[in-house]
């Protein structure tokens, strides 16, 4: 039952047994001297008694109706209030009549404030947290890269070049006498040349990170045109400048990272879409392909990547988003606020 309905069945009610008791004290000073003059008096064609009963009525469902009417306007106020909070929007200025309704309506506001701030605090231990730990394990990193990149090139990348020239050389001096050998042959050779293109592609994603000294919008162009080249995969994206600080694009970038990374190992897509936007002081990822799709719920519960993605989307204020539908694809979407900074 709605506030308005229950409102006006309540002033009904009261009114009635507010006329019943006020008719008793009346009668019980002023007693009648016959009871039938309650029926034979009319107002309005009505006994006495009816219309003033009906009079009473009417006038506790109007009032009932009425104060139903402001309450539900009051209420909403405070429901708008806390719609704003739950989806990071500034609050809506509103005054509330009632004074409960005013005391909650501050500390709406309040919670509000001491959110943006957490926020604030939140985003700035991030970018000071993603400079430390930068400089911290850039070296490490960029050295242990280098040593596998070495090591690959030196044993399993002159191995593969071997057994392609070895191979080119078999096809060469081989009649096509035997059809079916000769094909066996060349799809072996197709093989080790595929292999030789995903080693060149293995190799050249060893080198250190690529968003030093780059924004985010450059990150995710070289990222992707550097995937395009080397993908059977349609790829588009739309990217715009967001000015964020380094914490909030190398969190950004990480996630866009896991989240391509799964599409290519898992979703079996033909094409992929990125965008990258700032709207109303909001920054918006968004990565979407046309894949196999799979269980969201499964996903949040049991993969590492996904909660990886989720607790970097966190420690930067922002909140992630997982559609997927089986046969249809699957959408991420990760949405930061950006604080105005002090100063």
């Amino acid at each position: 039952m709605s506030i308005v309905s229950r409102q006006t069945a309540f002033g009904a009610l009261l009114s009635l047994v507010f006329f019943i008791v006020l008719s008793a004290l009346y009668f019980t000073f002023f007693p009648l001297k016959s009871w039938s003059i309650l029926w034979e008096r009319e107002i309005f064609d009505f006994p006495v008694i009816i219309f003033l009963a009906g009079l009473s009525l009417l006038i506790g469902i109007i009032f009932g109706m009425g104060s139903g009417i402001f309450l539900k306007k009051q209420i909403k106020l405070v429901n708008d209030a806390l719609y704003d909070l739950e989806a990071g929007n500034e609050m809506t200025e509103a005054n509330a009549a009632l004074t409960e309704m005013q005391v909650i309506r501050k500390r709406i506001n309040s919670i509000h404030s001491h959110m943006k701030e957490q926020i604030k605090q939140s985003q700035k231990l991030a970018n000071e947290k993603a400079e430390v730990q930068e400089k911290r394990i850039q070296e490490i990193v960029s050295q242990e890269r280098n040593r596998l990149a070495r090591e690959l090139h030196d044993s399993v990348s002159q191995q593969l070049f071997a057994a392609s020239m070895l191979m080119s050389a078999i096809n060469e001096s081989k009649d096509d006498s035997n059809t079916l050998e000769a094909s066996q042959l060349k799809l072996v050779e197709g093989m080790i040349h595929q292999s030789q293109l995903e080693m060149r592609a293995l190799l050249l994603h060893l080198r250190p990170a690529p968003l030093k000294g780059k924004s985010l919008d450059e990150g995710i162009q070289e990222l992707l045109s550097e995937l395009e080249n080397k993908v059977p995969l349609d790829i588009q994206w739309k990217l715009e400048p967001v000015g964020a600080d380094k914490g909030i694009e190398d969190h950004l970038f990480r996630i866009l990272q896991e989240s391509v990374s799964n599409t290519l190992r898992h979703s079996k897509a033909s094409s992929l879409e990125v965008l990258l936007i700032r709207r109303d002081e909001f920054i918006i990822m968004r990565v979407a392909d046309d894949g196999v799709g799979f269980d969201v719920e499964e996903a949040k519960s049991g993969s590492y990547g996904v909660q990886n993605m989720q607790e970097r989307a966190l420690e930067i204020g922002g909140t992630l988003k997982l559609v997927s539908v089986k046969n249809k694809g699957s959408r991420l979407e990760v949405k930061v606020p950006v604080m105005a900074q002090e100063g």
